[in-house]
C-alpha cells in the first residue's frame, strides 16, 4: 500500500514538471517569434504570482545589456484600476512614454527598463489575468500598427488556451 502511495506521489511529480517544461518552452518560442516579427528591442512576459503582484519571468531581447528578467515593477502604481482594465481586455500601445500622458510612476518605471515605446496586451484565463506580454522599443519611438497589437494578441492567445499555462 505505501509503495503504491509513493508511485503515485512520484506520478503526480513528474506530471508536474512535464507540465512546466511544456510551458516554459511554450512562452520562450512565443516571445521569442514575437520580439523578431516586431522587430523590437525586447518582448517579456510579466507574470502574476499573487493579486497584481508579479515579475518578469520571461523575455526575449536582440542584446544582453537589455534584460529586465525578475523585474518586479513599481510598487502601488498597479492597482485594482489598471487591473480591471487589463481584465476587460485593455490594449495599451505607447508611441513615445515622454509625450503620452501616463501615471509618472509608470514612466518613471518603463523610463528606469529604458523603454521608449510600450505595446502591452493581456494574457486572460478563465480565472481572471494571468500576466502581461508586453513588447518594448529602447533606442527610438514606435507608432504601433494594427497588426503589431494583433500579433502581440495573437500570442497572448497561444498561451491563453494552452493546457499547460491553464493549469498552472
Amino acid at each position: 500500500m505505501l509503495n503504491r502511495h509513493y508511485e503515485q506521489g512520484l506520478q503526480k511529480v513528474v506530471e508536474g514538471l512535464t507540465s512546466k517544461m511544456q510551458r516554459d518552452t511554450l512562452i520562450k518560442e512565443t516571445t521569442s517569434k514575437l520580439r523578431k516579427l516586431l522587430e523590437v528591442d525586447r518582448v517579456v512576459l510579466y507574470y502574476f504570482y499573487n493579486e497584481w503582484e508579479g515579475q518578469v519571468t520571461f523575455e526575449s531581447l536582440n542584446s544582453k545589456e537589455l534584460s529586465i528578467l525578475g523585474s518586479t515593477g513599481p510598487d502601488g502604481c498597479f492597482n485594482n484600476e489598471y487591473a480591471a482594465l487589463y481584465l476587460a481586455g485593455r490594449v495599451r500601445a505607447i508611441a513615445d512614454i515622454k509625450s503620452e500622458p501616463i501615471e509618472s510612476c509608470h514612466r518613471d518605471f518603463l523610463s528606469s527598463m529604458q523603454v521608449r515605446a510600450n505595446l502591452v496586451v493581456p494574457v486572460l484565463i478563465p480565472r481572471g489575468l494571468w500576466g502581461l506580454f508586453a513588447a518594448h522599443q529602447c533606442q527610438s519611438t514606435r507608432h504601433w500598427s494594427q497588426s503589431d497589437i494583433e500579433l502581440m494578441q495573437e500570442g497572448a492567445k497561444t498561451l491563453a488556451t494552452a493546457p499547460c499555462v491553464l493549469e498552472s
